[in-house]
């Protein structure tokens, strides 16, 4: 496979998309069409495994993991800092696949092909650092060990937003605990994914099903999460599937983590910099045209700045270029047109219901968005914490802006939500900025700052953002299990 032609390699991603014991089978179902979203142009046609090759993927991952784990830590992050190499050595192919089937710019496919050779490297130095527990007992012949080993073989489904770096951020810890894991990317953009896993197969000697692939629709992740073999699933995407997940689980009482969507508020005190509140949360929100579960998706703004603040928002809003996500732009199309109707019908239910629209509210004029899937970036005022624009997850370059009297008031708005991922607050009073820490009922709060979370940090949901998070030491002890060992002489 010649990774220096991008078509041949899409149409092999095509061809061959499911890996069971480390060799590439079609599937049985009819194919699944990727769409190129700047366009609607089918790059590739993806087939969808059968139950008998979700099964066959899951027993080959099982008969590796064994050996996998008992081949030792350093054995393991030797493979995975190697696997990290073909990502960079790739990177150009990579990256175009994901501007193609997600519509992010190439500047920030770029970085996502980076991320995710660093979530790997950043697991793979965990190898020998993981720690186990000695207790003293009440016999004086005996101690007592606690220890972890991994979970057995995860099951590992990926949303299509960040298809890549999702991939590595759920492979690097479970592969440096000793699991094994078969992988289901997002039917919207697999082939950043397979064409991941065919170049490791290509070019490393990996374990034959230690990294296990299979495509297809949702009916694909139920049989992963409802097969027996399944020791842990890791999930990434919208609450409805989470949850649906978790009921497909419990058929076994298998461990679920799911990081799941958000309704982050933003809030600007009156005492806040303005300026760096508006830059901030401008790329909060646009940044991939919004379709981040992390991205505000609601300000909150104290009276007393908030005509200023809306002024300066929506100048900087309108400036933001949106074009081909090939060329030299800020943010491209939706993902799909399923999510340009979503998009479109947020903003149509806010205007009916007394919202008003400051800047954009449609998709942008002009030939060249007469095919794809575009929509402008869209400022809302005379917004309610009632509607629905500022209550359900938009997922989109459209952000709501509602003014509050206090600080209080804003912090009772921005709990006010069923979900609890990630939230934004712009102050310049330290005591502001510390209350809102204690206050705020989100595992995620970024002060006087954008978006971005670091890997060797923790990135968690509470309330109906999820269960278990990623990354850091917190993230990846979720890929073990603990047993204790009672050693009496």
């Amino acid at each position: 496979m010649s990774t220096s032609d991008p078509e041949s390699v899409f149409t092999a991603a095509s061809q061959k998309s499911i890996s069971v014991g480390g060799v590439f089978h079609v599937g049985d179902a009819a194919g699944i069409d990727v769409v190129n979203c700047a366009n609607e142009e089918v790059v590739a046609t993806v087939p969808s495994a059968s139950a008998e090759q979700v099964n066959a993927a899951l027993e080959a991952a099982k008969a590796a993991q064994y050996g996998w784990w008992r081949s030792g830590p350093s054995a393991r992050a030797t493979l995975m800092r190697a696997m990290a190499g073909v990502l960079r050595a790739n990177a150009a192919v990579l990256s175009e696949a994901l501007t193609l089937e997600s519509g992010k710019t190439r500047a920030i496919t770029g970085i996502e092909v980076e991320f995710a050779a660093m979530y790997l490297e950043w697991n793979a130095a965990w190898a020998l650092r993981l720690e186990g527990e000695i207790l003293p007992s009440d016999s004086p012949d005996e101690q007592i060990h606690i220890q972890r080993e991994p979970m057995g073989v995860v099951a590992a489904i990926t949303a299509w937003n960040w298809p890549l770096a999702l991939l590595c951020r759920k492979l690097g810890p479970a592969l440096v605990t000793g699991n094994a894991v078969v992988v289901k990317p997002s039917e919207v953009t697999p082939l950043a994914t397979i064409l991941a896993i065919q170049l490791w197969e290509e070019h490393l000697e990996m374990p034959p099903g230690l990294v296990g692939l299979v495509t297809g629709d949702g009916s694909v992740g139920r049989a992963l999460v409802s097969n027996p073999i399944t020791n842990l699933v890791t999930f990434t995407g919208h609450r409805d599937t989470g949850k649906a997940i978790m009921r497909d689980a419990s058929a076994n009482l298998t461990r679920v983590a799911l990081e799941l969507g958000g309704k982050a508020p933003a809030i600007v005190l009156a005492d806040a910099d303005l300026e760096l509140a508006v830059a901030g949360i401008i790329a909060a929100r646009f940044n991939f045209a919004g379709e981040t579960c992390g991205a505000a998706e609601r300000i909150l703004v104290e009276r007393p700045v908030v005509e200023e603040f809306t002024r300066l928002f929506a100048e900087r809003a309108a400036q933001l270029r949106i074009g081909d996500p090939q060329g030299d732009v800020d943010f491209g199309p939706l993902v799909n047109a399923a999510q340009l109707e979503k998009v479109s019908a947020a903003v149509s239910a806010a205007v009916a219901e007394g919202a008003s629209v400051v800047l954009g509210g449609s998709s942008p004029a002009g030939a060249e968005f007469e095919t794809g899937y575009w929509y402008s970036p869209t400022v809302l005022t005379d917004v309610t914490p009632d509607m629905a624009v500022a209550r359900e997850e938009v997922f989109g370059p459209v952000i709501p802006i509602m003014t509050i009297d206090s600080f209080e008031e804003g912090l009772a708005i921005a709990n006010d939500t069923r979900y609890g991922l990630a939230s934004y607050v712009y102050t310049s009073t330290y005591a502001s900025a510390m209350t809102a820490a204690r206050e705020l009922n989100f595992g995620e709060m970024f002060i006087n700052r954008g978006p971005g979370e670091a890997m060797h940090a923790h990135h968690t949901g509470w309330k109906e953002s999820g269960l278990g998070g990623e990354d850091g030491k917190h993230g990846l002890l979720h890929y073990t299990q603990l047993k204790v060992v009672y050693h009496n002489w």
